[in-house]
C-alpha cells in the first residue's frame, strides 16, 4: 500500500464504460488510494453502458481540484454528459493547471476537450474522438497509453493495464 496518502477522484456519469471505471477504483484501491466516486450531480447512483450501477460518493458542485491528487476520466459515452456541466469540466481544467495526475481513457477525452487542456499536449483516445481532440490542439497518437508529463491517456479497455500502471507510476513520483 504505497499510496496510501493519496486521493483519487473518479469522475462517472449515466452510460459509463464499466471496465474503465470499475477496473482502476479496485487496482488503486489495492494500492491503498482513497478514491472518491464523483458524479454530476443529477443522480445519487450512475448506471454504465451495462446497467451495472455505482454510487456517487460526491457531486462535482461538492469538490474542488485540491481535494485530489488525482482525477480519472473513464470512457463510454459518459464524458458527453459530463461535459455539458460547468462544474465538472472546471475539476478538471483545475486539475491539469494545478498539476494533478489527470487519466483519461477511450472517450475520456472529450472531458479534456471542452476543459481546454489538450493544445500542443500528446494524447491518445477511442479513434472516433481523434477528430475531436485535433481540433482541440492536441497531438494525438496511435497508443496504448500516452504520458504527456502528468496527463495519461488511453485508448480503450484493452490498455487498461498499462493506463493503470502509468497512472501508479506518476502518482508514486
Amino acid at each position: 500500500m504505497t499510496l496510501a496518502q493519496k486521493k483519487a477522484a473518479l469522475l462517472v456519469e449515466d452510460m459509463y464504460n464499466e471496465f474503465e471505471v470499475w477496473i482502476p477504483y479496485y487496482r488503486l484501491k489495492e494500492e491503498g488510494v482513497v478514491v472518491t466516486v464523483v458524479g454530476s450531480g443529477t443522480a445519487s447512483t450512475y448506471f454504465g453502458k451495462y446497467g451495472i450501477p455505482i454510487p456517487a460518493d460526491k457531486s462535482a458542485l461538492e469538490v474542488t481540484s485540491d481535494d485530489f491528487d488525482l482525477v480519472i476520466i473513464p470512457g463510454g459515452y459518459a464524458p458527453d454528459k459530463m461535459r455539458i456541466h460547468p462544474e465538472m469540466v472546471r475539476l478538471v481544467k483545475d486539475s491539469v493547471e494545478k498539476g494533478k495526475v489527470v487519466a483519461s481513457i477511450c472517450h475520456g477525452g472529450w472531458m479534456l476537450a471542452s476543459a481546454n487542456v489538450v493544445k500542443g499536449r500528446r494524447v491518445t483516445s477511442y479513434v472516433a474522438i481523434k477528430d475531436d481532440l485535433i481540433n482541440a490542439g492536441a497531438l494525438w497518437e496511435d497508443a496504448e497509453v500516452v504520458r504527456d508529463g502528468l496527463l495519461i491517456t488511453s485508448r480503450k479497455p484493452d490498455d487498461l493495464p498499462a493506463f493503470c500502471r502509468a497512472i501508479i507510476s506518476a502518482l508514486n513520483e
